[in-house]
């Protein structure tokens, strides 16, 4: 059954319906439209005990609006990019701001965007001309009637993932993703090609730095303030040499990096997802397994564009390991007949002690996944190899 997630109503008409006591809102879009605030407010009306493992429409402010969170981690004292916002109403200074930088230039739209919303660019010129194209022609609707510029961070970049009940907080460990369609990083984004989990150089040093300096301060800040942070929040940073900024908040788990992260879980899924919206969340035992999982995303022809559906798919792989897994995502089944249905087929992750097998491992793994056009990065991985295993 399919619901319109924007239909608060609806899916909590559903929940009663089908006694439904846990609720996990996946994606942004219901967050940043308080989804959350909505459920707890009509099972607290009927005294019904429904669990949501999401955070309020205050705190999902960190992803829903990019000066709300800048200007955050500025109250915080969070390391991150400096930063000006701009509207209609100073549109012009726009330019005097562009002009104090150096390139490349950064500009986001405000409000959620599809992860459209992101503009960047070397030329001084071209910066100040996008400004007013978002701003004034509304490029990006009304996610656009404020863009944030700030200076572009140089380094290498990190996900990471933590989930907080509202006083305790677990982190579920670090990842890097790849966004570009082609070997190298090159050609268009897409939604991911693949991930690493963990990230070698973030060492217990790095990760303690990530700790002190912004997964505190941003819990910390929100609790004084009165809305407590529950769920999931991704981190997505910069190292720059060794010191972390930064670049965004997500409020729920990122993608491709999940894909790498939930395999390395050993800690029963559903008992953390009920301690998130219970406030039990320090008393679940909490173990990430060591090894290294490498995710590889198999994609159709022509992705990120269209793509043509309903292609008969041939997975070779007669037996998957117990630390390999395929996850279907633009499939289905016609006549008892897996066929594609959509840009990134599947992901295939492979668990392993090292990095370098997990890559080859992984590797191997999408070569089972075959159909015409079948494309998938072979590159995954590669460029942190230097970093150790």
């Amino acid at each position: 059954m399919a619901l319109d997630l924007s239909d608060f109503e609806v899916v909590w008409g559903f929940c009663q319906e089908h006694d439904i006591r846990l609720l996990v809102p996946g994606n942004e879009d219901p967050l940043v439209a308080g989804i959350t605030d909505f459920i707890e407010s009509k099972a607290s009306e009927i005294g019904l005990d429904i669990v949501v493992a999401g955070p309020s429409k205050y705190a999902s402010q960190l992803e829903g609006s990019k000066d709300f969170s800048k200007a955050f981690m500025m109250e915080a004292g969070i390391p991150t990019a400096a930063y000006q916002t701009f509207t209609a109403n100073n549109v012009h200074e726009g330019a005097d701001f562009i002009d104090s930088l150096e390139s490349p230039y950064v500009l986001k739209a405000d409000g959620l965007a599809a992860g459209k919303g992101v503009i960047i660019t070397e030329d001084a010129q071209e910066a100040k001309a996008v400004l007013k194209e978002m701003i004034l022609e509304q490029k990006f609707g009304e996610s656009s009637a404020k863009v944030v510029i700030e200076e572009f961070l140089k380094g290498i970049e990190i996900s990471v993932f933590v989930v907080s009940d509202g006083k305790d907080y677990q982190i579920l460990g670090s990842a890097k993703d790849y966004k570009r369609i082609g070997v190298g990083d090159t050609g268009l984004n897409t939604g991911g090609m693949g991930a690493i989990s963990p990230v070698p150089f973030a060492d217990a040093a790095f990760m303690q730095k990530v700790e002190d300096r912004i997964i505190k301060p941003t819990f910390d800040l929100l609790r004084e303030k009165g809305h407590p942070y529950k769920g999931f929040l991704f981190l997505g940073l910069m190292n720059t040499n060794g010191e972390p900024q930064v670049i965004e908040y997500n409020v729920r788990m990122g993608d491709p990096e999940t894909e790498a992260i939930f395999p390395r879980l050993k800690t029963d899924m559903v008992a953390m997802l009920s301690a998130i919206g219970k406030g039990e969340l320090g008393s679940v035992a909490f173990e990430l397994e060591p090894k290294t999982a490498a995710t590889v995303f198999v994609v159709s022809q022509g992705y990120p564009g269209a793509v043509q559906k309903g292609i008969p798919m041939n997975v070779k792989a007669t037996s998957i390991a117990e630390s390999q897994y395929v996850f279907h995502a633009g499939v289905k089944s016609e006549n008892g007949v897996l066929v594609t249905n959509g840009g990134r087929v599947t992901a295939v992750t492979v668990l392993e002690d090292s990095l370098d097998l997990a890559i080859k491992k992984s590797q191997e793994l999408a070569q089972e996944i075959q159909f015409e056009g079948a494309y998938y990065r072979t590159d995954i991985g590669l460029d942190l190899q230097q970093y150790g295993h």
